[in-house]
């Protein structure tokens, strides 16, 4: 029986292979990303929060090679099923390039061409493979049922695994190899797309060095402590978390940011219109509403862009306008009140993070940064549209999905030195990591062992209250188990809550505390 189920591995990766690579020529989303699309849109909230948290940033992957797996299996049961069914297979493509076509939509011709070749290509693997599997099936001694049986004379059949092997595994390793191939080609037609856009944009203002808009310039890996990350998150290890199973590829020739709305002047601006604007550089910590207490979904950049209050200015906002709401290349929305943007935050429309060009998993061309909201709210990535509206008037994403629709970013702490479950010599011992309070700034951090005193921590430079701030303490440790707990106050007095709480809806809570053997 490891015919059908090798046959049906083969119809789905040669199909989703193909699939892809015509997608890819077209710079549109494949089938399986299309179909991916509409999983991640349809599953229960539970469910997305819990692969976040198990997979981090690997969701996506995970979601892909699950899709991949369920699709092989089901073609291994068509596989199988059609032994004796010669209709059911082909039945079953179509119902699925149907599925796929719902999916990917009626306005990308390419992605409809991409469907109809993976079709294609799955009925031509399972007509160049189901011979031998036929044959193989019903050749077998004849043996016919006991005379007196009061039953017809017939000829039953078993698996025989030896008819046409050479010729099977010749086919299923030439399928194998077109399939590589076709990934491979998919993969190099999609990194020289994405290089040869974000390299079109390479050439942009550099932030003044001088002046009220000087940036605030951190050395990169600057750190309190050696085992404390890096002040400044460099590109590659910056958390990605979004609904795209794969980013949109979009090209500086066609796009556009267009604001419009509850506004006097419509706007429509190029990639050059933007690097027109005044320019600016801004030191910002950005922290993923699912990031759990103490979690790694939290990075700060020195990010380069427009203010976005300037554009609005510029637009022209009617009172109508309270809410800003945005839309990115691939569809997905958000909003916040227009007065955040406006209160004087460095709110801005991101073209550059840590001296290059954003990259394009990270919102080429242009991406929204707002300090001190979760990007659930705000973070826009690939961004094609704002929108002025009313309060009431919209909702973005993630609020019909059971969040809060305001996403301030809550006061928080992390050790980082030494780790959880480490163990460390009796004596004094450094306690050091990172605090944040987007837009307030962090005033205090102070940590205790046991059930102990707090002890208040020295704090690092502050370089601006809208990004993170290191802190380190040392304190005495004897001999045994120990729990380690983190507190940080902000600005407004406020001080973090022991009480735990979950992610949703709007952030979660609680000390951020490890355990350590002292011996």
């Amino acid at each position: 029986m490891v015919r059908p189920l090798v046959v049906g591995a083969l119809v789905s990766v040669a199909s989703a292979s193909a699939g892809l690579l015509v997608a890819s020529l077209g710079a549109t989303d494949a089938p399986v990303v299309a179909v991916g699309g509409v999983v991640i849109d349809s599953v229960p909230k539970v469910v997305r929060d819990w692969a976040i948290e198990t997979f981090g940033t690997d969701d996506k992957l995970v979601l892909v090679i699950g899709i991949m797996v369920v699709v092989g299996l089901l073609a291994a049961a068509v596989s199988v099923l059609s032994l004796d069914r010669a209709w059911l297979g082909p039945t079953a493509i179509v119902a699925a390039c149907v599925g796929a076509l719902v999916a990917v939509g009626s306005d990308s011709p390419t992605g409809w061409l991409a469907v109809i070749v993976s079709g294609f290509v799955a009925a031509a693997v399972l007509a160049l493979t189901r011979p031998s599997v036929r044959r193989a099936w019903i050749a077998a001694p004849e043996r016919e049922l006991p005379i007196g049986s009061g039953a017809e004379p017939m000829v039953l059949s078993r698996w025989d695994a030896s008819v046409d092997r050479r010729e099977f595994v010749t086919r299923v390793g030439a399928i194998s190899a077109g399939s590589a191939v076709a990934v491979v080609g998919a993969t190099v037609v999609g990194r020289a797309s994405d290089e040869s856009q974000v390299e079109a944009a390479a050439i942009f203002p550099k932030p003044p060095t001088t002046g009220p808009d000087a940036s605030r310039v951190v050395p990169r890996g600057a750190s309190i402590d050696p085992g404390v990350a890096p002040f400044i998150t460099p590109v590659e290890d910056f958390f990605r978390i979004d609904t795209a199973l794969v980013p949109p590829r979009v090209t500086l020739a066609d796009w556009r940011l267009r604001i419009g709305g509850a506004v006097e002047n419509e706007l429509s601006l190029s990639y050059a219109d933007l690097l027109d604007r005044h320019i600016v550089e801004r030191v910002i910590t950005m922290c993923c509403v699912s990031n759990e207490v103490g979690g790694d979904l939290i990075g700060t950049g020195r990010f380069l862009g427009v203010p976005l209050a300037e554009l609005l200015q510029e637009a022209g906002v009617k009172p109508a306008g309270t809410q800003v709401a945005m839309e990115s290349a691939d569809g997905w929305t958000c909003g916040f009140p227009t007065e955040i943007a406006m209160d004087g935050r460095d709110a801005l429309v991101v073209i550059g993070q840590n001296g290059e060009p954003l990259t394009v998993k990270h919102g080429f061309p242009a991406r929204i940064v707002i300090p001190g909201l979760y990007g659930y709210v705000s973070a826009t990535k690939w961004i094609t549209s704002i929108t002025l509206t009313g309060l009431d008037d919209f909702e973005g994403y993630w609020i019909p999905r059971g969040w809060a629709k305001d996403g301030p970013v809550k006061t928080q702490s992390r050790i980082e030195v030494p780790r959880s479950g480490a163990t460390i010599d009796v004596g004094p011992v450094v306690i050091a990591g990172v605090a944040w309070a987007q837009h307030r700034g962090i005033e205090r951090v102070e940590v205790r062992v046991d059930d102990g005193s707090w002890v208040e921590a020295d704090l690092g430079d502050e370089v601006t209250v809208d990004a993170w701030r290191q802190w380190k303490a040392t304190v005495d440790m004897t001999a045994g188990d120990h729990t380690v707990a983190v507190r940080a106050t902000d600005r407004d007095g406020d001080t973090q809550t022991a009480k735990r709480s979950s992610v949703d809806p709007d952030g979660a809570t609680g000390h951020h505390t490890i355990r350590v053997g002292v011996g």
